[in-house]
């Protein structure tokens, strides 16, 4: 009997067992506090509501721990529905079974162009393992990237980004000037990408004009190579802001079919709102222009990558009216929010299953 297999095999299942307990545990505190948040607008969520919930995630879900999740959805949507994917179900269950380690290949900000072998990011340069490397992915000079960002044109302002390998929710992101833009010293940063700061439609700018607004399109792709639009929203910055930040963030559901703002809108701790904090600007009767050329940028783009099943797009419209992808999220994308407010998202696609098979609950 190989002794030393099995320990090995309890060492790793002792590991998984542990991190599984603490990923939960967080989710479940972070379900608990937006819960309460919601209560201080709406009252205390009926006790019927939740043992509908409890019942759910028991007997369909398999677990009673899926629950926290499923009193949120409930008490912000109105009412319990049948299909939903608790924030911790989905990040434990399903993203291991539908991404594999293939959609943290996002996380990678230089390979995005690579991997789908076209310019679907208005990249300018790329600092890899402290090398810099142009858009083509020629090997540069410090000096020559320094002229290569003075010199870019591609919108009518004097500032450019760098987003690090591995940036998410606004953090792991700086804004330079063109001017003193120093790629000695943007290279100590890491590895990621530089590109150029985008000017936004007017539209967005009736929110905030100094972070560019970023639209959020969650999709899909089944078996047989059909990409879905799941969910969309739109996500605001607040002022004095170079970029949208997610411990302040503005967020607003849209309509998958119309490209139409939800009334209600809501922060970081989903507080509702009817209008920006900062600008009075509301939400009602507000259309996003060129919606409907985002969706078929972003599917189109799904269908390229069907080995990632659930990809999340942060998109934007420029001042030209051009659709613009600011880069793609493969592993990290958080659907609670979506869930809540527009779902269930998920519902036909027999993800409500996948705990039958898993040994990591």
């Amino acid at each position: 009997m190989n002794f030393s297999n099995q320990f090995k095999r309890l060492a790793k299942h002792t590991i998984e067992r542990t991190s599984s307990i603490k990923y939960h545990y967080d989710s479940n505190k972070i379900a608990e506090r937006v819960l309460q948040q919601v209560e201080l607008e709406k009252g205390k969520l009926s006790s019927q509501s939740k043992k509908i919930a409890q019942e759910y995630a028991h007997e369909v879900l398999g677990w009673k721990g899926f629950a926290p999740w499923l009193y949120v959805y409930t008490h912000i949507y109105g009412q319990f529905m049948e299909g939903w994917l608790p924030d911790n179900y989905y990040g434990r269950i399903v993203l291991p079974e539908i991404q594999g380690d293939y959609g943290k290949i996002s996380f990678l900000k230089p390979f995005t162009n690579k991997v789908f072998n076209e310019s679907i990011c208005p990249d300018l340069a790329y600092c890899i393992n402290g090398q810099w490397f142009s858009k083509e992915y020629e090997i540069k000079t410090t000096e020559q990237i320094n002229t290569l960002i003075v010199k870019d044109q591609t919108y009518n302002n004097n500032m450019v980004i760098n987003k690090l390998d591995h940036s998410y929710q606004g953090k792991g992101i700086r804004v330079y000037n063109k001017d003193s833009f120093n790629a000695n010293k943007v290279r100590k940063n890491g590895n990621g990408v530089i590109q150029p700061f985008i000017s936004q439609h007017d539209f967005f700018n009736q929110f905030t004009q100094g972070a560019v607004a970023t639209l959020r399109f969650t999709t899909v792709i089944d078996n047989s190579g059909e990409a879905s639009l799941r969910a969309s929203f739109i996500r605001l910055g607040r002022n004095k802001q170079t970029h949208v930040q997610s411990s302040n963030q503005i967020i607003v559901p849209i309509n998958n079919t119309t490209g139409k703002l939800a009334e209600i809108g809501y922060d970081n701790t989903y507080k509702s709102m009817n209008a920006h904090p900062d600008t009075n600007a509301t939400f009602e009767n507000k259309t996003i222009p060129f919606y409907h050329d985002c969706l078929k940028m972003v599917l189109d783009l799904q269908t390229k990558m069907p080995m990632v099943k659930l990809i999340g797009w942060d998109v934007i419209v420029d001042d030209k009216n051009n659709v613009v992808l600011m880069e793609w999220n493969g592993y990290g994308t958080g659907i609670a929010f979506s869930e809540a407010t527009q779902g269930p998202s998920f519902k036909d696609l027999g993800w409500s299953d996948f705990y039958k098979k898993s040994n990591i609950k």
